[in-house]
């Protein structure tokens, strides 16, 4: 038995590619960027992990 999809095409998309793809796909809907999660309501554990990614120079 195999999970992989029989409608999808066996062939691997570069991730350059797919990006352009899909900005081209919201242009052509006029699909406005999304907005990114305000944070208002993370949990202390989320704001620390967050933090720490931020000091080891990282960025989310």
């Amino acid at each position: 038995m195999t999970t992989a999809s029989r409608t999808s095409k066996d062939k691997a998309v570069a991730f350059d590619d797919f990006a352009r793809d899909i900005a081209r796909r919201r242009a052509e809907t006029g699909q406005p960027d999304l907005p990114h999660n305000s944070g208002k309501r993370r949990t202390a554990s989320k704001k620390a992990l967050l933090e720490a990614v931020e000091q080891a120079g990282g960025r989310w």
